[in-house]
């Protein structure tokens, strides 16, 4: 069950969604959730004992699906006459993904080095 939920992206597009666009929506959050846990397998943990915040899981999820809603096809440019097009294979790609800001919002450091995972402290007994 993804963090953010489509209230949270019709907040951030500025607009409601139309009954049509909140399957597709649903479907992109649970997407980026799963990106994000491939990289976070304790995201829940992190979250529960504090280590992340809520709202920075919300912003990134949602953030993630308004990149794809503004610009499914991913088109950078559009030229009218002798009609030409030119795509973006990075933030609007039509494809979803995070960012580099987004990884570190969530706390993953890119480069050289351990990734250590959170575990939550052991009972005393």
């Amino acid at each position: 069950m993804p963090v953010a939920t489509p209230h949270d992206v019709a907040l951030r597009l500025g607009r409601d969604m139309d009954a049509a666009e909140v399957p597709q929506v649903e479907a992109l959050l649970s997407d980026a959730e799963t990106l994000i846990l491939t990289r976070l397998p304790d995201l829940y943990a992190r979250i529960e004992y504090g280590l992340l915040a809520t709202e920075v899981v919300v912003l990134v999820e949602a953030t993630a699906v308004l990149r794809v809603l503004r610009n499914p096809a991913g088109i950078r440019s559009q030229t009218a006459d002798a009609y030409s097009v030119s795509y973006d294979n990075r933030a609007a790609s039509g494809n979803l993904n995070l960012t580099p800001e987004e990884w570190r919002l969530l706390g993953v450091r890119t480069g050289l080095g351990v990734l250590r995972p959170f575990l939550p402290p052991a009972a005393w007994w």
